[in-house]
């Protein structure tokens, strides 16, 4: 990686802690000089306009009687920190709280004129002041004439002062503010950057093929989820891992067994080890042996048409009591050789379902192949059908050797065969069970099995009534 998530949030929480610094440096200095500027003159001119209106001034201008006039605006001045003038219409100043003249002081080139629709101007005031001014004017009216104007004058750097103390404060509360924020990136690393770090050292060694490392991510949000569903999925992929090469094991030993009889006595008959007169009863070894891998090679087929669900399912509504007649049919033979009574227990003349028949019939004459294997002779096996509520339950019971307790776990396992299986029938693959299992789930049904050693087994599987 060129850059970790973590360095591009500290590199952008800085540029953001930088640039609003700047912003609030620049752009707050401006807008609060604006705000005290417009807030100021607005306050000066309804001061102004007060002062303009007021009887004591429209009175005592034209008398020049000034000193009342000047006593009253040098008690005001004081209070708002100003410069108040009295200018009369010859643009003299005849009334001054800043400093005061025996004699009218001109004010040169002032001309009310010019200032149109304002009412405040910033600057030395027609060079009359050497620091800059926020001056504000109104005229002074009496008998429908101008009489004269007064001005208040303002110093700009009592303003900047006032200025750069809001401008501190602000500028102190961005960094208080900036430095909580720094709270975020320590919650940040500890609930996001951590746990994902480790992540991403358990997918690297996941990909490196070490599918028993657990990701240490234990919390309760999506980060804890992912984790635990990465370890889920590293954990399925080990078991699958441990599956196939049980699965090749299985398979090399099941293929390896009959092809090494086949092999042996094809050769034997070649060189003639195995004289002409005995070659039937090897060719029939040989014929019994190529059987059981075709039997194999079958049933490996079928399993993986259900894995990888290639084969898909085609439910319709049958009559389940039919299927179970046909399919116990194909075992007439083999149950009169072994004295075996095969007794349907069948509820009504007909049980619809609604499932895929043909595979079906496969659960039926997979768990009936078992209980024929396994039965004594003179025993007997009952298939019986029972409904219960929207389901069809079948049972398919045996009277034979049973299945150890030991075992009855592991039956449903790929090529898993109980001893007493490999004694009594080298023909089986351990296959059919895991068959059965693979098809009842895919219906979304349940299989059960109860088996006594000694006495007998009983499976039991459901189906959806139609």
């Amino acid at each position: 990686m060129k850059a970790s998530l973590s360095k591009k949030f500290i590199f952008c929480y800085i540029l953001i802690g930088i640039t609003g610094f700047l912003l609030v440096t620049g752009g707050g200095s401006r807008l609060i000089e604006k705000h005290l500027e417009h807030s100021l003159s607005e306050s000066f001119y309804q001061e102004v306009v007060s002062i303009a209106s007021s009887e004591t001034v429209t009175h005592n201008i034209s008398s020049y009687n000034l000193d009342t006039i000047q006593e009253n605006l040098s008690s005001i001045a004081v209070s708002q920190d100003t410069e108040i003038w009295i200018l009369n219409n010859q643009n003299e100043i005849i009334v001054s709280t800043g400093k005061k003249s025996s004699s009218p002081v001109p004010v040169e080139s002032f001309d009310p004129t010019a200032w149109g629709g304002s009412y405040y101007q910033i600057g030395d005031f027609y060079g009359f002041f050497s620091s800059p001014r926020l001056s504000v004017i109104a005229p002074i009216t009496a008998d429908m004439s101008t009489k004269g104007y007064v001005a208040i004058h303002y110093q700009m750097r009592s303003l900047y002062q006032n200025r750069s103390g809001i401008l501190r404060i602000m500028q102190i509360i961005f960094l208080f503010t900036y430095m909580l924020t720094l709270l975020l990136m320590i919650l940040y690393h500890w609930h996001v950057q951590r746990p994902l770090s480790q992540i991403i050292q358990g997918t690297t060694e996941f990909a490196g093929g070490n599918l028993s490392y657990k990701i240490p991510v234990t919390s309760e949000d999506e980060m804890g989820y992912l984790a635990n569903m990465l370890n889920y999925m590293a954990e399925k992929l080990n078991q699958n891992g441990e599956y196939q090469r049980r699965f090749i094991a299985n398979i090399s030993h099941d293929f390896r067994s009959p092809l090494t009889s086949i092999k042996g006595y094809v050769e034997a008959m070649l060189d003639g080890t195995i004289p002409v007169e005995m070659q039937d009863r090897y060719l029939n070894i040989i014929s019994f042996e190529a059987n059981r891998l075709e039997k194999l090679t079958r049933s490996l087929l079928t399993l993986n048409d259900l894995d990888v669900q290639k084969r898909m399912m085609h439910k319709q509504k049958f009559d389940i009591n039919q299927t179970i007649k046909t399919t116990a049919a194909a075992f007439e033979g083999e149950c009169t050789r072994h004295r075996i009574r095969l007794e349907l227990i069948l509820s009504g003349t007909e049980l619809f379902v609604n499932a895929d028949m043909e595979q079906i019939q496969q659960v039926l004459y997979n768990l009936l192949d078992n209980a024929v294997k396994f039965s004594d002779d003179d025993s007997s096996i009952e298939v019986e059908t029972t409904e219960k509520n929207d389901r069809v339950f079948i049972s398919v019971k045996d009277h034979g050797c049973g299945i150890p307790k030991n075992s009855l776990s592991k039956i449903w396992e790929r090529f898993y065969k109980t001893d007493v299986s490999r004694g009594k029938d080298r023909k089986g693959t351990g296959l059919g069970l895991s068959i059965v299992k693979e098809i009842i789930n895919a219906h979304d049904q349940n299989i059960d099995v109860v088996s006594t050693e000694g006495i007998g087994t009983e499976f039991i599987f459901t189906l959806e009534k139609a």
